[in-house]
């Protein structure tokens, strides 16, 4: 009776394990068919301080603070923070990430070629919050540096009930 118990464990350890590797692996192989473009890779700084950043895009923003002022609770409102590409080459804006799930980023896709403009479009819902909010979006791309953090903010009042 000892000796089922033990098979019959050794056999459930050995099953576990077999189910662990399959969905590690399921996981691994997952094809995930996101292409980076070459812009983007192309990073010019270095360790040996050698470095030639003349050719790069770079942002020139019109504004990285907004203030919505005082607003509503439960009102959604927007604003586009706009730029322009003073640099060189393309700008690629890989990924914007609100700081709260109160936030939604919009933003343009495409490269945005030297001279052109582009924009970062952000949309704030009010529900659920009151006070003074300060939130940010952080913007991720191909430029030095990296990541830049547009900033917004608002007085969320209650409305009185009737």
């Amino acid at each position: 009776m000892i000796i089922n118990f033990a098979q019959n464990l050794l056999k459930m350890k050995f099953v576990s394990l077999i189910v662990v590797f399959t969905i590690s692996l399921l996981f691994a192989c997952s094809s995930n068919n996101n292409e980076v473009s070459t812009d983007l890779i192309n990073n010019p700084l270095s360790a040996s301080n050698s470095t030639n950043t003349s050719m790069l895009p770079k942002f020139k923003w019109n504004e990285q603070v907004h203030d919505f002022g005082v607003i509503i609770q439960g009102e959604k409102v927007s604003h586009s923070f706009t730029f322009k590409n003073i640099g060189k080459s393309n700008l690629i804006i890989s990924s914007v990430h609100a700081s709260c799930g109160c936030t939604v980023p919009k933003y343009d896709t495409e490269p945005v070629l030297p001279g052109k403009t582009g924009k970062v479009e952000v949309v704030f819902d009010s529900s659920d919050r009151s006070g003074i909010q300060n939130k940010t979006v952080t913007v991720l791309s191909n430029t030095q540096p990296n990541t830049i953090k547009l900033h917004f903010s608002a007085e969320i009042v209650i409305p009185e009930k009737k």
